[in-house]
């Protein structure tokens, strides 16, 4: 027979069993008679094939029942049942079939449709990362997990998730991490890391009992290694070769679902944040300030916006040139992010054009403070390639419900508000002037 037949008695001591066990425990038959079955039963399979045999003893035969067993080897087998009692022999009577195949079959299927359905589920790369960490826990022994991705654009290497089997983190030294997740990335093949990766949050020195295994996996999307899964074991439970071969599998669909996480991510920012400066665009202060408003209608509150132009912009991209005119702005959208709260926003709108929205602002005196401290911020002149840049603004201000209740409305007083600065300050940004001065500029020329 393919199949193993076993002979129990009622204390679950093996009477008999055929030649078939060799193949599918690893044992010899003289080697198993005599023994309890249920010493070679996986720990958390016990109690319920307890239940199980109990039933079958009262009279209940069964067709189906899986559980799995450790082989000689250390391997576990699927191992599925049919069983009856002989109350005149006093034997439990059981016939085993390996599903292992099947089982891992099944198991592949369920974590590709798992990670395909939390890939187009997830609504950001964190939230997809998380649901990986719980497919990969339910296939392997998993008591960690750590992933590591490429930036799209500077091949930069760092850990985009990190948790332990307990919800701690992080879970390992993250710059010695980097270092052979490199190794994988280079050579393309999965990689046994260094039980020093352990300690990532004290520098105590492992005991015996701290060891514990390291298995790094390249992620490879399209022909192209775009990170390292890094999976992390106990002392006990180091992954089988059937594992590994179940990981190498699954962490192709991973490397795609993150693939394609981290374009939709790009789409998404390209389409909300300003690629120069990094802030938001006009497309997410609209959004952001229409949420602030209903918060306004919601609780009587108020709200400032800041329309905020830079002064003889235009002489600088044509006398220094637009890489120059980049650098600036990026400065001064730096310098203006220093100058409001977390929850404020500041945008870039366009050219040298940007707002800031304020939230919890009431009085026109309120706004003016942050204007006097935006404008002290610009006061530290930039250096670009020896050249050296004053800095000013024209600034306008609205309040909000005075000023306007909609978006519109108010960037049109703001907007106002700042040419009326602009004509009463004058342009004063300052540089080196080239042999024939610059002058200033008019709204036209912008």
């Amino acid at each position: 027979m393919l199949d193993t037949t076993f002979l129990v008695d009622p204390r679950g001591r093996i009477v008999y069993v055929n030649a078939a066990c060799q193949r599918m425990f690893g044992y010899a038959p003289e080697e198993l008679i005599g023994q309890l079955l249920f010493d070679y039963l996986a720990p958390d399979d016990r109690a319920r094939t307890q239940e199980e045999a109990r039933h079958v003893m009262a009279g209940c035969p069964r067709v189906g029942f899986e559980n799995r067993y450790l082989r000689k080897d250390g391997r576990y087998v699927n191992v599925m049942w049919s069983a009856c009692w002989s109350a005149e022999d006093q034997l439990r009577i059981g016939v085993a079939r390996d599903v292992t195949h099947l089982k891992r079959t099944e198991a592949i299927q369920h974590a590709t449709y798992a990670i395909s359905e939390a890939a187009h589920n997830a609504t950001d790369l964190d939230g997809l990362l998380r649901q990986i960490h719980q497919i990969v826990a339910r296939l392997v022994p998993v008591a960690g997990l750590a992933i590591a991705t490429c930036d799209r654009r500077t091949k930069e290497l760092s850990f985009s998730y990190q948790m332990d089997r307990d919800g701690s983190l992080p879970v390992l030294d993250e710059p010695l991490a980097c270092q052979f997740c490199a190794q994988v990335i280079c050579g393309g093949r999965p990689m046994r890391l260094p039980d020093t990766m352990l300690r990532a949050r004290s520098g105590e020195a492992l005991s015996r009992h701290d060891r514990t295994g390291w298995l790094a996996i390249p992620l490879i999307a399209q022909h192209e290694t775009i990170g390292v899964l890094v999976l992390k074991s106990d002392p006990e439970t180091h992954h089988s070769d059937e594992d590994r071969g179940l990981l190498h599998f699954v962490s192709e669909q991973v490397a795609i679902a993150i693939d394609r996480a981290q374009m939709k991510d790009e789409l998404l920012r390209a389409a909300r944040y300003d690629e120069l400066t990094g802030l938001p665009n006009r497309r997410l202060f609209k959004d952001r300030i229409n949420s602030a408003v209903a918060r306004c209608v919601r609780s009587r509150g108020s709200m400032a916006v800041l329309y905020i132009d830079v002064d003889d912009f235009k002489q600088v991209n044509d006398a220094l040139g637009h890489a120059t005119g980049d650098l600036l702005l990026k400065d001064i959208a730096r310098r203006l992010q220093l100058c409001v709260r977390g929850a404020d926003t500041v945008a870039r709108l366009g050219g040298d054009e940007f707002v800031v929205l304020l939230e919890g602002v009431a009085t026109q005196g309120d706004a003016q403070l942050v204007v006097v401290k935006i404008r002290d911020a610009m006061l530290p002149p930039l250096d670009i390639g020896g050249q050296s840049l004053r800095i000013q603004l024209s600034i306008g201000v609205a309040l909000y419900p005075e000023h306007g209740q909609e978006l519109e409305q108010l960037l049109k007083h703001a907007d106002e508000a700042m040419y009326s600065d602009k004509r009463n300050t004058g342009a004063v940004l300052t540089y080196p002037a080239p042999p024939n001065p610059i002058g200033g500029s008019s709204p036209a020329d912008r």
